[in-house]
């Protein structure tokens, strides 16, 4: 049996883990891909408390390390959590364990291009990280799809490694940091288009061009030699809809103490209702429901 059991392995899951061994809690975290979270696919983070820029999977280690070194076991697999006497159980494709508590941190995911071709050169050119695929393009010309801090941390990251990144957005404006906006219009190489929506990816084996549509119908092409996709993020709590209650979207419904609508089991960083997702606000989740699991993990007999 375990004290906490936290589900995801990103900034928010690692953070629980912390607290909830440092709580004297015995801690196993369960992710079904790779630790770290979308923040280890950042190209930089500059925006943590303390450290002025570190790449993100730098930073990803580094909480993974952390949480190592204070005896938080791992484990892979994806994990469906059931109410029990006394706890719950949460079972994976490689077994079960039981636990007092447990902290949902499954994070999000991208949300994939809406244009029927980009299925089809995904991995051949259409891409959803600039971290793991921008080395394949440099020296070349490349386009960034988006108007989040994602989509401007991409074309910047894009921008010291290819001749040229096209960056489109639907709207006149970036939903990112001031600096980031100013860095891009002052970035030669990022030739920035707004109010068009990409209708079309283009090419043979590979991706040759994408072509994007302007407020009067006008379709445009350009020639490009990869496109990153930065549109947003969706979460992926079904498997949970019958512990939690989980809002229209998706999101597991939880406040900034993090308590779920089952008594016994948080829900920290991305994946629940919130304003703001950012590796920080993530972190400040997983403070407190890492700590909120331990003390209920204190009730259980």
């Amino acid at each position: 049996m375990y004290d906490v059991i936290i589900i995801g392995g990103g900034p928010a899951g690692l953070t629980a883990s912390l607290y909830a061994a440092r709580a004297g809690k015995s801690t196993l975290i369960l992710e079904q891909n790779a630790f770290g979270g979308q923040i280890a696919t950042a190209p930089r983070v500059e925006n943590f408390p303390s450290v002025n820029e570190i790449a993100g999977a730098r930073l990803a280690d580094n909480m993974f390390e952390q949480a190592i070194s204070h005896g938080v076991e791992f484990d892979m697999g994806t994990a469906a959590v059931e109410i029990a006497e006394n706890g719950f159980t949460v079972t994976t494709e490689y077994g079960s364990y039981f636990t007092k508590s447990v902290v949902l941190s499954t994070g999000v995911s991208h949300k994939k291009l809406p244009v029927a071709s980009a299925e089809q050169f995904e991995g051949k050119g259409v891409c959803y990280c600039a971290v793991c695929d921008g080395a394949f393009y440099k020296n070349k010309t490349v386009c960034v799809v988006g108007d989040g801090n994602s989509a401007a941390q991409y074309a910047l990251f894009l921008a010291e490694l290819c001749n040229k990144v096209y960056m489109l957005t639907m709207l006149d404006k970036l939903f990112c940091d001031k600096e980031l906006t100013d860095r891009i219009v002052n970035n030669g190489k990022i030739e920035w288009t707004t109010d068009v929506t990409v209708t079309d990816v283009v090419g043979d084996d590979n991706v040759k061009g994408v072509a994007y549509k302007d407020t009067d119908g006008a379709i445009t092409y350009v020639d490009v030699d990869a496109v990153f996709v930065a549109i947003g993020q969706q979460p992926h709590n079904e498997i949970f809809a019958n512990v939690v209650k989980l809002d229209k979207r998706g999101y597991i419904l939880a406040g900034e103490d993090c308590k779920t609508s089952c008594e016994g089991i948080f829900a920290a960083g991305d994946c629940r209702t919130k304003l703001v997702r950012q590796c920080t606000t993530a972190v400040g989740d997983g403070a407190v429901a890492g700590f909120s699991a331990a003390l209920y993990a204190d009730k259980v007999k």
